[in-house]
Formats: C-alpha cells, structure tokens, sequence
C-alpha cells in the first residue's frame, strides 16, 4: 500500500477521535437505530484522500474503531473496506464539490419511518431549517442508480441540498464544517423528523408562521436585505 505523510496519518487519529464522540453521542441520545448503522467519511484537507470509519455496533461497544482511507482513484491505502462502512462509495459526491469536508451514511427510527413512506421530509422544525433555505429532504427510490449520482444530481438543482432519505433504508446527510458539526445535523434532522411523525395524530405539522424564517435566517446569518417572504409562503 502506498505510505500515507505523517500529517495525513494525524489526521487519520483526528478523525477516529471525532467518530468515537459523534457514535457515542448519536447513540446516548437514541438517534442511531438499534442494529447501529452509520458511518463518516471525511476528506483529507489539502489531498486527493478521504477517510472512511463505521460505528462497530452495539455489541462492541469498548472495540477500536479503525478507519480506512481510499484515494480518488478508489484504491485502498490503510485499513479494511469491511470496518469501515464502505464510505468509498461516495467518493463521487467528494470529486464533484470540494467545498464538501464529510458525509454520512445513518439509520435513524424516524427518518427510517420517512422513508419508508417514501415521502420526502419537509422542514417545519425550526432548528432545521435554521441554517439552510432548503424546505424539504428529497427521497432516493430508484437504486438502479447510484446514490452518489442522485446526490450530485440534488446538488446541480441546489447547492444547499445537505441530506436525502434513502426508500426504504436510513439517509444519507453532507456538510462543509467537519465531522462533529454533520453529526449534530444528523441528531437535528432526526429530532425534527420525530416531532413531525408525532405531529401527523394531530392533524400534521404546519408551515412556520409569519416572521419564523426571517428570525431563524438572521439568526444563522441567511437573511439578505433583499429577502421578502410573503407570510403565506412561510
């Protein structure tokens, strides 16, 4: 196998302690399924690399996580494809925007329940829809195309596309910010997706009200001088 730098090396560990936190997390806070599916890929900065590291599940709770690291050209340069949650699969999504830092691969209860549904998600939490002008989650039905061309695909409509359900799977979520912010999109996404499907014996979730946009979207710095957003489309 080629011998990867010293600095990639250290990014290497830098991303296995990141991993261990956001699995630890995702998983205290009940936002990973129970049979545990969710992996991260992260890009190496500054290289043609990516490291991928999967969660080993809940019957392994102490083992060692231990990432993989592939080159653009799909060559395996450290690790084990098996442990590392096959995240090669999405090196498509990396080659095609560089300002994409991680992706992530995850079985949540409730965005699991939207997808089977086979409905896309749309965005009435507000801490959801608090950083992205997006308003709903597309669906990815047809697997006789690849996932990593249906995403790219989401992308070329709107750069601002950050997530997809996978029919009758999990979802599949991407940043710009580094693995520890994705994971915290993830356990988001998944909170909104839960008080949305609660929300659905009561009538269902509504629109936001009147301002609800313009006070999130300034909050996260969104908002523009120029934005007018009639009530009704709020």
């Amino acid at each position: 196998m080629t011998q990867l730098s010293g600095k990639t090396l250290a990014f290497v560990e830098e991303v296995k302690r990141d991993a261990a936190i956001a699995f630890k997390g995702l998983r205290d806070t009940g936002t990973i399924s129970p049979s545990g599916t969710v992996n991260f890929v992260e890009r190496v900065p500054g290289e043609n690399l990516i490291v991928s590291v999967g969660y080993p599940g809940p019957f392994a709770p102490d083992a060692e996580l231990k990432p993989a690291v592939y080159d653009f050209d799909n060559n395996l340069l450290l690790g084990e494809a098996k442990s590392a949650g096959g995240g090669s699969r999405y090196l498509p999504v990396f080659k095609a925007h560089d300002d994409v830092t991680t992706v992530s691969h995850i079985h949540t209860v409730y965005l699991g329940a939207w997808a089977q549904s086979h409905r896309t998600l749309p965005l009435r939490y507000v801490p959801a829809q608090r950083w992205t002008r997006i308003k709903e989650i597309p669906i990815y039905i047809d697997r006789r195309q690849g996932e990593a061309k249906f995403i790219n695909e989401r992308l070329e409509e709107d750069n601002g596309h950050f997530a997809i359900l996978e029919a009758n799977g999990g979802s599949t979520v991407w940043g710009r910010n580094g693995l520890l912010a994705l994971a915290n999109t993830a356990l988001i996404l998944e909170e909104g997706a839960r008080f949305q499907l609660l929300a659905e014996s009561l009538g269902g979730s509504k629109q936001f009200g009147p301002g609800v946009l313009e006070q999130q979207w300034k909050m996260s710095g969104l908002w523009q001088d120029s934005d007018a957003i009639p009530a009704a489309a709020e």
